[in-house]
């Protein structure tokens, strides 16, 4: 892992790029109709590091800037984003809320866990009635004594069989009907009343499971609330679901590059009427717009990584910039994947095909973290202010 310095960061870089290259992507096929990543690539991710990236060296993690996180998970996702998915819950939604929001003893008790990959976090927000109205949450939480008892289900929640700590989000003011009254969470898995649903099977991303959460009398002390106060879940949640969105668009970026590589790859040795595709300037045309558009969107999301840093905790001006990076970044790869399949032509709608997959994949990544029209409000919003 690396210490800080920036010989020590470019080894770790060159180490992952050497672990995507070699390790991930010769392993993309076997996941295929799996439910989770298999054991033994998850433990590449550990031993990588790559569950601590975001998590300050004093509990355990890399202690990476935000610009060093992007420029990893740009390498780490040129691979299935399947195998990001089975750590990002945990660098992002799961940790940055106790991280920044967390009392002292919670920060001790998971981070360094989470660092070492051995607490997989899961992110319980979403609900059959909450998607993109995050504040209509249902689930709630009552207080009895000095405990409190969750009641309700989550849905599409990633990595959630996969979990050993669960960060809920809850009503704890039944008089609210807004995110003022929602506190966050800290749940271990096999606290008694959590049950799992059965995996959701969904049009891609083979290898990370969602599934429902059930939380049926689940009691949990007071020192289970994140920083001990009722009342601060939404903003607890955003500070996750901000860092989360970016790491989204570097996700888009890093699928993009892999896509314009197959294509490319794909045009110069396909070959039709006596010459390579790459040599018909309409073919040129779906190569020339995809790399231009990746480029633009790789450098918004370095440049707002930067940003990210250089406001420290003060990330309230940079909502709007992280919003914009995550609209255009999945569009784009939407667009990219789209290319992909056409130039393959008949090859890439053939399932075993990188791009058929990647097309799959992708798509979703514009509705989690925020559906693309939600982002275009709130960038509105921001924009307006």
């Amino acid at each position: 892992m690396p210490d800080g310095g920036t010989e020590a960061f470019s080894a770790y870089l060159d180490s992952v790029r050497c672990l995507v290259r070699e390790r991930l992507i010769p392993a993309e096929p076997r996941l295929d109709g799996q439910e989770t990543l298999p054991e033994d690539l998850t433990e590449l991710l550990r031993q990588a590091g790559l569950f601590g990236i975001s998590i300050p060296t004093r509990y355990g993690g890399a202690g990476l800037s935000m610009e060093q996180q992007v420029r990893v998970m740009m390498e780490v996702t040129t691979a299935s984003a399947v195998f990001r998915a089975r750590f990002s819950t945990t660098i992002g939604l799961g940790s940055q809320p106790i991280l920044y929001n967390g009392t002292e003893a919670q920060r001790q008790e998971w981070l360094p866990r989470m660092a070492s990959g051995e607490a997989t976090a899961a992110f319980c927000l979403t609900e059959p009635e909450a998607g993109s109205d995050a504040g209509g949450v249902r689930t709630t939480a009552r207080r009895e004594g000095d405990h409190f008892v969750i009641e309700g289900t989550k849905r599409y929640i990633t990595n959630a069989r996969q979990a050993d700590v669960l960060i809920v989000m809850a009503r704890t003011d039944p008089a609210t009907r807004d995110a003022a009254g929602i506190s966050a969470f800290i749940v271990p898995r096999h606290t008694p009343g959590v049950s799992m649903g059965a995996a959701d099977r969904k049009m891609g991303q083979d290898g990370s499971a969602t599934s429902e959460v059930y939380f049926d009398g689940v009691r949990v002390p007071e020192s289970a609330l994140i920083g001990g106060r009722e009342g601060g879940g939404f903003k607890t949640a955003m500070r996750g679901i901000n860092h989360a969105r970016l790491h989204v668009a570097t996700t888009c970026v890093g699928q993009a590059q892999r896509l314009l590589e197959e294509m490319v790859a794909h045009t110069k040795e396909r070959r039709q009427f006596g010459q390579p595709l790459a040599g018909f300037q309409l073919v040129q045309a779906q190569i020339a717009d995809s790399r231009a558009e990746l480029m633009a969107a790789r450098a918004m999301v370095l440049e707002t990584a930067r940003a990210f840093d250089a406001a420290g905790e003060a990330q309230g001006p940079l909502i709007g910039d992280i919003a914009c990076c995550k609209l255009f970044a999945s569009e784009m790869v939407g667009r990219v994947a789209d290319r992909a399949v056409q130039v393959h032509g008949g090859m890439g709608y053939m399932r075993g095909s990188v791009v058929e997959q990647f097309f799959r994949d992708v798509r979703l990544l514009r509705i989690f973290e925020g559906a693309s029209d939600i982002q275009r409000l709130l960038i509105a919003k921001e924009t307006l202010k």
